[in-house]
């Protein structure tokens, strides 16, 4: 029995008929026992105002919403379909019928918006429309959506604002007709400019949102358009077409479907001091002039149009002064109004034209350089090639311009006459504040400040100092000057320093100094040299040589080029005066060269006068004029440390004869302090021993505590270490027996490998003879049994019968002669049984009747 209350069901299954049936509240209802109750009491479903539900296989209803019954009383179902149920009564669910969208809020479009609907089945709306599956359609606001079955809800849209100098760029996915009535084709595109709110169809796509260009009269738009169409002023564009819009043809723009900004142009504008050239001008037909140029001189403003350029950009006119030129060349035949008479010019032609003026350049024209005129002092210079012919030369102490056919030259000095000429300091010879060099195939030196500011057009000069030399070669001519200071040199195109490679340092070391000035005046050139007496005793000398050039005529160009006959003069100096003083040294002992070391070396430098056997007073070298005039020895030490010892002994000799005198007088005081000291010292003494017999008391007590500490750490030291060394022992004896168990284990075990081996060897050997022999018995029965029956075939079967009963026979045949009718024959220690023997000797005798 199940109590149903008000607005409640209940599903019945019948089992007799199968049949499902409802059952609806108030009431009270007795199952009978044919009957199934399906599911506990259910609550009918309530549809509150402005919402709905979607019912699964709903019922079947009349004209009057009465459900149908098939003939059996079961409800009949649209099966596969849905129904869409609004505000109205409680209602059940009848047997089969589902809620596949439970109840929901019915959807409010608000105003601006729109939702997307999607048919998926044909139908026949309000409005005697028909609908095809596939049909979209927008459903605007502000209004209250109902839904239907054959509709779904794919989306929803928002309109768009569209606000000043904006616009907004649609595109159809499908035929369609816009807003304004117009019929759309699939993939065409339109703008839409009025401002407000627009809610896009429903064929309509947004692509893009433009917004507006401002114009002004120093800005355009460079605009192309990507198809033929007409624009907003009426004029057709052609696809590909190029133009440019400006504040004359609107103040705002906003690119159409098919135009496509490229760039925002700002204008050009020129000054009465400036003009400019523009390639592939436009011409009255609107199209480039593709190879054509025009020149547009200043003031003026204008906007480049679509394919013009400006070559070189805005150029400022050709001002020249006094001393200014300019060089032209002509790109084309023409003829220049400029130049008074007109000239023709031909393409190719090179022309200069000089100051006060100003020249602005025509399109046929190009200029290759600005000239202006180098004001030259009397000392100063450039060089200048001529670049037709190619010669080059200097132009010395005047102001000159080059011409349209010459070019400045730039003369090449290598990297050490550049450093030298342009160092600060001194660059004669030997001179000690000269410049170090620094051998480049050596060292990778490279001076870059002075490539930097080293300026080779302008003409090489180089201040002789006052008793210096310079050569100067030009190897054009072959030939070479030297030039005496104090004068200016300045290098002619051909013309090169000769530079001198000197020897410098102690001892002297070729190539150290680099120098193109030659110093002539005296000078001492120091050099340190290492000699060896007869008795062989090494000294160190450091000497200077007072040296200088002598020259009579210094207009004698043959006699002054001998100054640099000789490279390194200086290492030829030293190595000379060298060799001299070793082998003046060498015959002389130690002793006579410390007591004549000055008179010597002169002797061996300048030599002696035969005529009036006295020392030269100089030296002369013929080759290039070079003089030695004094010697002056500054030290002499000896190398080897015996020398150096005796000459100490012979030096503080004298010195220990001085002091000795003194030393007396001073011992003689030391003794008198000393007794002094001595008594200060004894008293000290005694005064220590007291002390230290103070502290010797601390110490022996300190000493036998020690002991005893000694003596009781000893004596635990060695029990524990008996003990450690009893543990050991006893764990190295236990490690030796288990070690010499593993070793037996190990041999005991390998010997019963070794001897189960062998039972196994022997067994194989056994099992393999003892087949063989049975093998062999059975070969040698089988040839036995074949022998015997081959025997047998060939005596046959009588002949084997006949050889065995004829013994017998004979036998037989000898008693009956004998007259015995059986015998017995016996050796007489074999048991015979005779029990029934008689009858078997007598036998069953039948006597004759």
């Amino acid at each position: 029995m199940f109590r149903i209350p008000p607005y409640h069901y209940l599903h019945v299954l019948d089992q007799t008929t199968n049949v499902t049936r409802l059952e609806t509240g108030p009431q009270t209802f007795v199952k009978k026992d044919n009957e199934m109750v399906l599911s506990n009491t259910e609550k009918m479903v309530v549809v509150p105002p402005r919402h709905f539900c979607v019912i699964s296989n709903p019922a079947m209803t009349d004209e009057n919403k009465q459900v149908l019954l098939d003939n059996l009383g079961q409800v009949r179902l649209h099966h596969a379909e849905d129904e869409v149920r609004l505000q109205q009564v409680p209602f059940p669910l009848y047997p089969g019928e589902e809620i596949k969208v439970k109840i929901t809020l019915l959807t409010v479009v608000p105003a601006l918006s729109a939702l997307r609907l999607k048919v998926t089945r044909d139908f026949t709306d309000e409005d005697n429309q028909q609908r095809r599956a596939g049909d979209e359609m927008l459903f605007e606001g502000p209004c209250t959506y109902i839904p239907r079955k054959e509709i779904e809800v794919i989306g929803q849209h928002k309109a768009i604002i569209i606000k000043p100098n904006t616009a907004v760029k649609l595109r159809a996915t499908r035929e369609t007709t816009d807003k304004n009535g117009v019929n759309r084709v699939a993939g065409e595109e339109w703008m839409v400019k009025k401002n407000g709110s627009y809610l896009p169809g429903v064929y309509e796509e947004v692509v893009v949102t433009c917004t507006a260009y401002f114009l002004t009269d120093k800005t355009a738009v460079h605009v192309a358009a990507t198809q033929t169409f007409t624009d907003e002023k009426g004029r057709q564009r052609k696809s590909g077409e190029e133009y440019l819009i400006t504040v004359d043809d609107m103040e705002a723009f906003i690119p159409g479907v098919y135009e496509n900004v490229i760039e925002t142009k700002g204008i050009t504008t020129l000054t009465n001091r400036q003009y400019c050239i523009i390639v592939n001008p436009v011409g009255a037909n609107g199209k480039p002039q593709l190879g054509a140029k025009k020149l547009v001189k200043g003031e003026k403003s204008f906007f480049l149009q679509p394919g013009e350029l400006l070559e070189n950009g805005v150029q400022d006119i050709f001002i020249l002064g006094e001393n200014e030129g300019i060089v032209l060349k002509a790109l084309e035949a023409h003829k220049d109004t400029f130049a008074n008479p007109p000239v023709d010019r031909k393409p190719g032609d090179n022309w200069m034209l000089t100051g006060p003026l100003e020249y602005i350049p025509p399109v046929e024209v190009i200029v290759l350089s600005t000239r202006k005129a180098f004001p030259l002092h009397q000392n100063e210079g450039i060089y200048v090639r001529n670049t037709n012919t190619g010669k080059v030369g200097a132009v010395v102490g005047k102001t000159y311009m080059l011409q349209e056919d010459e070019e400045l030259w730039e003369k090449q000095l290598p990297l050490i006459v550049k450093t030298l000429l342009s160092s600060e300091s001194h660059t004669a010879a030997d001179k000690h504040y000269a410049k170090e060099w620094k051998n480049p195939n050596k060292e990778n030196v490279q001076d870059d400040t002075v490539g930097d500011t080293w300026d080779g057009t302008k003409v090489v000069t180089f201040q002789v100092p006052h008793n210096a030399a310079v050569q100067l070669y030009d190897y054009k001519s072959k030939m070479s000057r030297v030039v005496f200071g104090p004068d200016l040199v300045m290098l002619g195109p051909d013309e090169q320093f000769t530079q001198l490679s000197l020897s410098a340092g102690n001892p002297k070391k070729p190539n150290m100094w680099k120098a193109i000035a030659l110093w002539l005046s005296p000078i001492f050139t120091s050099d340190v040299i290492t000699v060896e007496t007869s008795d062989h005793a090494r000294l160190q000398l450091d000497l200077q040589y007072n040296r200088h050039f002598e020259i009579e005529d210094l207009t004698n160009q043959v006699e002054a080029s001998k100054l640099f006959c000789v490279g390194d003069f200086v290492g030829d100096l030293c190595k000379a005066m060298a060799s001299r003083i070793r082998g003046a040294v060498s015959s002389i002992t130690f002793d006579d060269f410390h007591k004549n070391s000055a008179k010597i070396i002169e002797v061996a430098v300048f030599g002696m006068n035969p005529e009036t056997r006295k020392v030269r007073e100089r030296i002369k070298f013929p080759a290039n004029n070079f003089v030695v005039t004094s010697v002056d020895i500054k030290s002499v030490e000896p190398v080897d440390q015996r020398t150096r010892d005796s000459l100490l002994k012979s030096v503080t000799l004298a010195i220990e004869i001085t002091t000795q005198s003194q030393e007396a007088a001073a011992r003689r005081e030391a003794e008198r302090h000393e007794q002094e000291s001595q008594g200060k010292l004894e008293r000290q003494r005694i005064e220590d021993e007291a002390t230290s017999e103070k502290a010797r008391k601390k110490l022996l007590a300190l000493q036998a505590e020690s002991a005893a500490i000694e003596s009781t750490g000893q004596a635990k030291a060695e029990a524990f270490s008996r003990a450690e060394a009893a543990r050991i022992e006893a764990e190295a004896a236990v490690q030796e027996a288990k070690l010499k168990a593993q070793a037996h284990k190990i041999e005991t075990e390998a010997e019963l490998k070794r001897m189960n081996a062998a039972r196994e060897a022997d067994i194989k050997f056994a099992l393999e003879q003892n087949n063989l022999e049975v093998e062999k018995a059975e070969k040698m029965a089988k040839i036995e049994t074949d022998k015997f029956n081959k025997m047998v075939t060939v005596l046959g079967t009588k002949t084997i019968q006949a050889m065995a009963s004829g013994p017998q026979d004979h036998q037989v045949k000898m008693l009956q002669s004998l007259g015995l009718s059986s015998t017995l024959i016996t050796d007489g220690r074999t048991p015979i049984n005779l029990l029934n023997t008689a009858g078997g000797l007598l036998g069953n005798l039948n006597l004759p009747q």
